[in-house]
C-alpha cells in the first residue's frame, strides 16, 4: 500500500472468521473500487490458506496487541473503516482506533456471559468496546448480553456465514468422480471427521449395504489416513488411488485431498459433520444444510448456536454413542420421507437466516464510506 491509499481494514482471527467475512469482502470489492482492502489474521490457519486471496490487496498477520504496535500499525495504515469479526477484541488496537476517530464495526458478533467483559476483572476490556460505532450480532442472546454492559448501538443482523453458504447454490457443484461413485444409491457424506467421529460411525458404515459413503477427514496426513482405512472394513478406495486408475466400484470413498467437501455435500442424501464428538469443535454444518441435507453430529455443540437452533427445528441430530448413531442413520437411510422432510427443514433454516451482508453493507453506505 502506498501513501494516500484509502484503506478498509478487516481483521479475522482465523479461517472460520474469514469465511464469515467473505460476503462482506466481496461486496466491499464491488462497492468501493477506489479503496484498498487490508486483511489481517491472528492464526496461521487463516493466513497460510488465504494469504493470496483476491478479495484483499494486502494480507498479513496482525502484530501483537501492544500500545506501540497498535499506534504504529494504525498510523501507517490509516484506515477509513475497521471491521472486526465475531469476537475479536484487541484493547490496544481498539483504543487507538477510537482515539484516531476511525469508524469501527463488529460483524457476526457474539457475546456470552463467559467472556471477560462480564467478570469482575473485565472492566478494562469492557471499556475497549466503546471503540465500536456499531455491533452487528448473530443472535438475540448476544444483544441482551451487550445491553447488560450498557451498549445499545447494536442490531441482530444474523451470521454472514448463511449468506456465504447460500451462494454455493448458484455455483457449479459438479464433480464427475462423485457422480460415478454414487450412481443411483443413497449417499452419506462424513465431512471434516476426526478419529472420535469415526469411532461413532464405523460400525454403521461397515454394516450397511444400503448406501455409499464418502469420508472427508479433517486431517489428511498419511498416518491418519491409514488409521481411517483400518477402521473401515467395507471395500474402500482413496481419492488419490482413483486418480491413479483405481476403480470407484466400492462402498466407501476416502477423500485424501482438500477443496472438494463443499461440492460433495451437493450430492449428499445425509451428512455427518465432524468435530463435536470430541473437543476439537464442530465444523461447518451450514454447508450441507444449504443443500437441504439432514445433518448428524456429535453431542458437543454448546458453543455452536446455529447447531443448537437447527437441532431444535429437527433438522439436525446429535449422537453420543454407537447405538445412537446407528439408530438415526439407519432411520434416515431407510425412511426416504423422513430424510426429505428433515433435509427440507435444514434448507429452509439457511434461506430464512440470510440477509446479514445486505444489512451491514447498507449501514456502511449510509454511515461511513463514500465510494
Amino acid at each position: 500500500m502506498a501513501n494516500g491509499d484509502r484503506v478498509i481494514w478487516l481483521h479475522a482471527a482465523s479461517l472460520g472468521e474469514y469465511e464469515q467475512a467473505v460476503p462482506i469482502l466481496e461486496q466491499l470489492r464491488t462497492d468501493y473500487k477506489a479503496h484498498k482492502i487490508l486483511l489481517t489474521f491472528f492464526s496461521p490457519s487463516g493466513y497460510e490458506i488465504k494469504k493470496n486471496t483476491p478479495l484483499a490487496d494486502v494480507v498479513t498477520y496482525l502484530p501483537l496487541d501492544t500500545q506501540r504496535n497498535a499506534k504504529q500499525f494504525i498510523g501507517i495504515v490509516k484506515p477509513e473503516l475497521a471491521i472486526f469479526v465475531k469476537y475479536e477484541f484487541w484493547p490496544n488496537y481498539l483504543y487507538v482506533l477510537k482515539k484516531s476517530k476511525v469508524h469501527t464495526v463488529l460483524i457476526s458478533g457474539v457475546f456470552r456471559t463467559s467472556q471477560p467483559f462480564f467478570k469482575f476483572y473485565g472492566s478494562w476490556m469492557k471499556k475497549s468496546l466503546e471503540a465500536f460505532n456499531h455491533f452487528f450480532l448473530q443472535n438475540y442472546s448476544s444483544l441482551e448480553n451487550l445491553k447488560k454492559l450498557g451498549f445499545d448501538n447494536a442490531i441482530v443482523s444474523g451470521d454472514t456465514r448463511f449468506d456465504r453458504v447460500s451462494r454455493q447454490l448458484s455455483y457449479d457443484n459438479t464433480l464427475p468422480f462423485i457422480t460415478e461413485f454414487k450412481k443411483q444409491e443413497t449417499l452419506l457424506v462424513c465431512g471434516s471427521t476426526w478419529p472420535e467421529d469415526i469411532d461413532l460411525l464405523a460400525d454403521f458404515i461397515n454394516s450397511s449395504n444400503q448406501m455409499k459413503t464418502v469420508i472427508a477427514p479433517h486431517k489428511i496426513d498419511k498416518e491418519r489416513i491409514e488409521v481411517l482405512q483400518n477402521a473401515i472394513t467395507n471395500k474402500s478406495v482413496l481419492y488419490s488411488e482413483y486418480q491413479k486408475g483405481a476403480t470407484l466400484d466400492v462402498d466407501v470413498l476416502i477423500i485424501d485431498a482438500i477443496g472438494f467437501l463443499t461440492k460433495i455435500y451437493a450430492y449428499a442424501d445425509l451428512a455427518y459433520v465432524g468435530g463435536a464428538a470430541g473437543t476439537t469443535g464442530l465444523h461447518n454444518i451450514l454447508e450441507p444444510a444449504t443443500f437441504g441435507v439432514p445433518i448428524i453430529t456429535g453431542s458437543q455443540i454448546s458453543k455452536f448456536p446455529e447447531a443448537q437452533d437447527l437441532r431444535k427445528l429437527a433438522g439436525l441430530f446429535t449422537v453420543s454413542s454407537h447405538e445412537e448413531a446407528h439408530e438415526i442413520l439407519n432411520q434416515l437411510v431407510i425412511d426416504k420421507s423422513f430424510r426429505e422432510k428433515t433435509g427440507m427443514i435444514a434448507g429452509h433454516f439457511i434461506s430464512e437466516n440470510t440477509g446479514a451482508t445486505q444489512q451491514i453493507c447498507d449501514y456502511l453506505k449510509n454511515q461511513t464510506l463514500t465510494a
